[in-house]
């Protein structure tokens, strides 16, 4: 009978510490929703691929994609690349306040390309997802030769 009573008990004993982890979990899992929307959020204003139309062999464009840190924290862009070496991104080196409004300037220089381009720019900062992607594209045409007569 005390093997029973004893059997019993660690039963009970067993299921408390489950449903204990369990809300730990929820708790914890609530902890992160909650973080996670006063994280920094960086929203563009400009949605999409932006496009650079046509461009001449040699031409260099530049683009200003503005943006707000919609979040709760300063959002912190601690590096942006791009796809190619003709590609120039230009951020804002200090924290852009919760709110505040900032923009990321992008060079494209065309020389040595020719035909339809498309590349992205990757801006890593302290935001959920860490990785953020811009995309712009632009047709090259050849430059006319000098060296030829019409």
């Amino acid at each position: 009978m005390c093997i029973k009573k004893w059997l019993l008990l660690v039963s009970i004993v067993g299921l408390s510490f489950g449903q204990i982890s369990c809300d730990n979990r929820q708790q914890g899992q609530n902890l992160k929703e909650t973080a996670s929307e006063k994280m920094p959020r960086i929203t563009f204003v400009e949605k999409g691929i932006h496009d650079f139309g046509t461009l001449t062999e040699g031409d260099t464009v530049e683009h200003v994609f503005a943006f707000a840190n919609t979040g709760e924290f300063p959002l912190i862009i601690n590096n942006i690349t791009a796809s190619c070496g003709c590609t120039t991104p230009e951020w804002p080196r200090e924290p852009v306040a919760p709110g505040a409004k900032s923009s990321v300037r992008v060079r494209f220089n065309s020389r040595g390309k020719n035909g339809e381009q498309s590349k992205t720019i990757t801006i890593f900062a302290n935001t959920e997802p860490a990785m953020t992607d811009l995309q712009f594209k632009a047709l090259v045409k050849p430059r006319a030769d000098s060296t030829k007569t019409s």
